[in-house]
């Protein structure tokens, strides 16, 4: 029911995107800690898988080591799919034998992508080398990413949401987009989103740490 990616960039930024046919799909499946990781936990959800894969990287664990881990302990694991990234950028994915539909995952160094209920297995490795042939902000190369998985077929059934978050070094996600629930393109309608966004991120990180130094807000009253 989903397809996603997680990834670092260069300058030690990670994010993640991902779309599904079911509503909020961000709002489960997300984690992302600053100079620690990223990680979706989907299929079947559990959310507490993500934080406990946070855990194990923040403890010192590379991200194989870090599935490793939590997959060995973990109850109905057979059931979830997981796709980590760790602060070297090294990649690693776990899909459960009872996992949804047509399943496939496949890494590169700073990013994993993986989903199930595909409409074919060669759309995690399409999300791979999007990802890495796309330039410019980790935003961008995120959604291009996504854009390769719907030309390549993406779900078998249509999506309906779709979120995008990054993490930097400011304590916070200072990307955090979501569409919970879209009768037509949730992945148009997130990319419109960034594309609003973007030009505003970096004010909004600003006026959180140095308000006197931030730019006008640009609403009525602020002259």
């Amino acid at each position: 029911m989903t397809f996603s990616i997680v990834a670092r960039d260069e300058t030690g930024a990670f994010g993640s995107a991902i779309s599904s046919s079911s509503p909020a799909v961000a709002a489960r499946c997300v984690h992302l800690a600053d100079g620690i990781g990223a990680v979706n936990s989907q299929n079947v959800t559990d959310p507490r898988l993500g934080p406990l894969l946070l855990t194990a990287l923040r403890s010192g664990a590379s991200a194989a080591e870090a599935v490793d881990a939590v997959t060995a302990q973990t109850p109905h694991i057979a059931f979830r799919q997981l796709l980590v990234v760790d602060a070297e950028g090294r990649s690693a994915v776990y899909s459960g034998e009872r996992a949804l539909g047509r399943v496939a995952a496949a890494t590169g160094h700073g990013v994993a992508a993986g989903g199930n209920m595909l409409a074919s297995h060669e759309i995690p490795q399409r999300m791979v080398d999007a990802f890495h042939a796309a330039e410019g902000e980790l935003e961008h190369r995120l959604l291009a990413a996504m854009r390769a998985a719907v030309a390549a077929g993406g779900e078998e059934g249509p999506v309906h949401s779709a979120g995008l978050a990054v993490v930097r070094d400011a304590g916070w996600r200072v990307t955090d987009l979501r569409v919970d629930w879209s009768e037509t393109d949730p992945i148009a309608e997130l990319d419109d989103l960034v594309q609003r966004w973007l030009p505003q991120r970096d004010d909004y990180v600003t006026r959180a740490l140095a308000p006197s130094d931030a730019p006008s807000y640009g609403v009525p009253g602020d002259e």
